[in-house]
């Protein structure tokens, strides 16, 4: 085997010391950079699990207040539906009231027109008599007078 290992020219020596660089240089990179890139990945896989958590609860909130404000908007359309119909029955309500008040007021101008009517008339038929009156005076005088003459 000697024979085969300087035939190949390989002196063992040479190897043990690449060996000892070799390891040196595997804990060298292991200490300087595989250690602190391996706890930055970590950090990062920290971070992302962390952002994916909140966007789940993000998520989650999201549909919670879309809920909520469905809610909301329909309690509200329901409140403005109960306003919108106290609105309208107070409404016909004032219609009615003004309705039968005006219905009064016509009633009352209809008595005042019969009373102012009767008035008329009873003027009417008061000036009809006098007037009546005096026509026949006239005509008795006149008779009178040619009867006379």
């Amino acid at each position: 085997m000697d024979g085969l290992i300087s035939a190949f020219g390989i002196d063992w020596r040479l190897l043990v010391i690449q060996g000892v660089n070799f390891a040196a240089l595997l804990a060298g990179l292991t200490y300087f950079l595989y250690t602190p890139v391996m706890k930055l990945i970590d950090e990062r896989r920290e971070r992302v699990a962390e952002g994916v958590r909140s966007a789940a609860e993000a998520d989650r909130k999201l549909a919670d207040a879309k809920t909520t404000g469905e809610g909301i908007v329909g309690t509200a359309a329901r409140e403005a539906e109960v306003l919108v119909a106290t609105a309208r029955s107070r409404a016909d309500e004032k219609g009615n009231e003004i309705l039968k008040a005006a219905e009064v007021r016509a009633a009352g101008v209809l008595a005042e027109a019969a009373v102012n009517a009767e008035e008329a008339k009873r003027k009417a038929l008061a000036e009809s008599s006098k007037e009546i009156a005096r026509t026949a005076v006239l005509a008795a005088e006149k008779i009178l007078r040619e009867k006379s003459a």
